[in-house]
């Protein structure tokens, strides 16, 4: 259950590339570098895949904050009709600022006071509980006058890297499976109102198989609540990050779940929506990172090209191990050579290894493709570094989304004391 695609939407005219008919070095010249550049007709292709997808589930598209949290970018899926998955009071917060209505948002904090869980009941967005503490406090307070969701853990190990894998027994995300009984006892007692469930597996799954094996255990677990609305799948799609490369079927996926959904109402005895989450595969091939490369620098085993950016500005490569595609735009027909693409942040900091590329020059532009999702989200000021700015290419238009940063927003919230002069 896997395809293979393309994974970028660049285009070479006349030894120039162009996105959305726009030149990218011209669009760096403008902008400067390190730079974010998104292509919204990429978003909105995704977008319409997996409405047709999942057609016939009845489903609802919840877009990940935590991906891409630029307000723009949420007010571009509010106008394709998404709604928004929300880990944090502010990023709920930006979502009420972007338009969103508080049905539309749906809040799955982990490890949170009860504070912030008040603060969201009192913004009125569906509240995802993800551990019994947290159960019992809801259910002491409000009983059964605030409606909510429940996440369990599946117990599935899936996902493409350790680090984003969270559905297994050793994760400290949802509620173990095993203590459905538990749950039902604490629901029970204090009357709680369950009108939804969710569950996610983990990030770049490739075997379809396990979505189906989520279903499966979810709609079993659905049987046993009698009020929902929804069920929650999360996301986790795997996305192209080669030419080429193998990603997850979501028609083969949306054929199987169809099936299973089927079988599900017919038991249950109504109809439920399908909620997904799909943040990476939303967003990820709609991203491209501009860098210049400052420094062509050989040694014994390597030549290093080094840029003006690092893992403060995307850390994905070096926290994951990713692999994202670098094209040098600069030179696209040079001859080919074998380079070590790093930053100049003072730690091991590399973007790609041993990367066949066009001959990079002193000054080229290199682009890092794939950098949707996770990029601008994760970025720091580590080695006090400003963050680079954004642009959003939007029917043709390049649009400045978010300023670069300078040395006064390095300043803004540090204070000063008397006593040190």
């Amino acid at each position: 259950m896997e395809t293979m695609v393309k994974t970028s939407r660049l285009e070479l005219v006349d030894d120039r590339f162009q996105l959305q008919g726009q030149d990218i070095l011209d669009i760096c010249e403008r902008f400067g570098t390190s730079l974010y550049v998104y292509d919204a007709a990429r978003i909105e292709e995704k977008y319409k895949q997996m409405i047709q997808a999942f057609s016939g589930l009845n489903c609802k598209i919840k877009f990940p904050v935590k991906a891409l949290s630029n307000i723009n970018i949420l007010k571009l899926f509010k106008r394709l009709g998404a709604g928004l998955d929300t880990v944090s009071i502010q990023e709920a917060k930006l979502g009420l600022q972007a338009g969103f209505e508080p049905s539309d948002i749906i809040f799955t904090p982990n490890c949170v006071s009860f504070d912030e869980i008040k603060e969201a009941v009192n913004m009125g967005i569906m509240i995802n509980i993800d551990n019994i503490s947290i159960l019992e406090q809801f259910g002491h307070e409000y009983e059964d006058r605030v409606p909510v969701c429940l996440r369990f853990n599946p117990h599935i190990y899936a996902g493409g890297n350790n680090k984003i894998q969270v559905g297994h027994i050793d994760s400290k995300f949802g509620i173990s499976v095993y203590q459905r009984r538990h749950v039902q006892r604490i629901i029970q007692a204090s009357n709680i109102q369950v009108v939804g469930l969710h569950v996610h597996t983990g990030s770049d799954i490739l075997n379809a198989n396990a979505y189906l094996q989520s279903a499966e255990i979810m709609f079993e677990l659905a049987r046993g609540f009698e009020n929902l609305s929804f069920i929650d799948f999360g996301s986790g799609f795997k996305v192209a990050y080669k030419e080429n490369d193998n990603t997850t079927d979501i028609e083969e996926v949306g054929k199987k779940l169809r099936e299973a959904y089927a079988s599900f109402v017919a038991d249950y005895g109504k109809e439920v929506e399908i909620w997904f989450e799909p943040g990476k595969y939303m967003v990820s091939e709609s991203g491209y990172f501009l860098m210049q490369a400052n420094v062509i620098k050989p040694t014994p085993a390597t030549v290093f090209v080094g840029v003006d950016s690092g893992l403060n500005h995307f850390i994905r490569p070096m926290m994951y191990g990713g692999y994202h595609r670098i094209v040098n735009v600069s030179n696209p027909n040079g001859t080919k050579r074998i380079y070590t693409v790093v930053g100049y942040i003072c730690e091991t900091d590399t973007f790609g290894s041993d990367r066949k590329m066009s001959e990079v020059r002193e000054g080229d532009i290199l682009c890092l493709m794939n950098a949707g999702a996770y990029g601008y989200s994760m970025s720091s000021n580590y080695n006090s570094r400003f963050r680079p700015a954004e642009v959003l290419l939007l029917d043709g238009q390049a649009h400045l989304i978010r300023k670069r940063e300078n040395f006064d927003d390095l300043m803004r919230n540090q204070v000063e004391i008397d006593a040190l002069g």
